[in-house]
């Protein structure tokens, strides 16, 4: 997102907001609202200050307010953004465009139904898998080690990647960004012990490993700074180096006998 250097607040901006209601007659509209900015102000804060005092039947979704939770995701002037850490002094012109995240139904204004980002995301088994007995000892890794996944542990699953993503915009069974950097996130984990060539054998498809573009519009788009294309860069190089592995393993077996 292109930043304005100088300080604008204080003055007035337009904010135009996609609106939509499942409920109601399926039509999509524009509102507009003026609103005078506030040093600091960002947009979770305008749209706080639309619903207080101008509309309260925009809808809108937040939580945590410090760009943790992932809730606020939207589009900002075209780009999937944190409403939360977007100030408008930081934008470049005073009328600013927020829709609701693409890739994913809407459900009122600008709240999307996440449940396709969440389908796609159980579908990795994001979570560790070890056999140690916990009863037992405490499953600890160095600080050497935990170097080698924390970036990938910053993922907040706001879904402005999947909302990025061209190849989910024509297939939706594509697992999207976020849940192959959380699968690449445990396969760095020296306490995993899931089969990693298996996991990554039954995602050797198009919805998988090979959908990528490779365009870089989730890590431009991610809050985090995580670069999701280089992670899919990796599994497939794992996957493929595993594969040349396996077969040479299997003719050295051969000459043997």
């Amino acid at each position: 997102m292109h930043l304005k250097k100088e300080n604008i607040n204080d003055q007035q901006f337009t904010i135009k907001i996609l609106r939509y209601n499942q409920r109601q007659n399926n039509e999509f509209y524009f509102s507009d609202y003026s609103i005078l900015a506030t040093p600091g102000m960002t947009i979770l804060d305008a749209l706080l200050h639309i619903q207080e005092l101008q509309d309260p039947t925009l809808a809108f979704r937040y939580s945590c307010r410090g760009a943790v939770c992932g809730s606020c995701g939207i589009l900002i002037n075209g780009q999937a953004n944190l409403a939360c850490r977007v100030q408008l002094a930081n934008l470049p012109s005073t009328n600013i465009l927020l829709e609701p995240l693409p890739n994913l139904p809407i459900i009122k204004d600008l709240i999307v139904d996440m449940e396709p980002f969440w389908d796609a995301y159980r579908k990795i088994e994001p979570w560790l898998h070890t056999c140690v007995d916990s009863q037992n000892r405490e499953n600890l890794i160095s600080k050497k080690e935990l170097e080698q996944f924390s970036l990938y542990t910053n993922c907040i699953l706001c879904a402005c990647c999947y909302a990025a993503c061209p190849v989910i915009a024509r297939d939706d069974q594509y697992l999207g960004p976020a849940a192959l950097v959380k699968l690449y996130r445990f396969f760095r984990d020296p306490r995993e012990q899931r089969d990693q060539q298996q996991s990554l054998l039954q995602l050797n498809n198009s919805q998988g490993l090979w959908g990528c573009d490779t365009v870089f519009r989730c890590r431009d788009s991610c809050p985090k700074e995580i670069r999701p294309t280089d992670v899919i860069t990796a599994l497939r190089r794992q996957f493929v180096s595993s594969g040349l592995i396996k077969f040479f393993q299997r003719i050295r077996g051969i000459n043997k006998k």
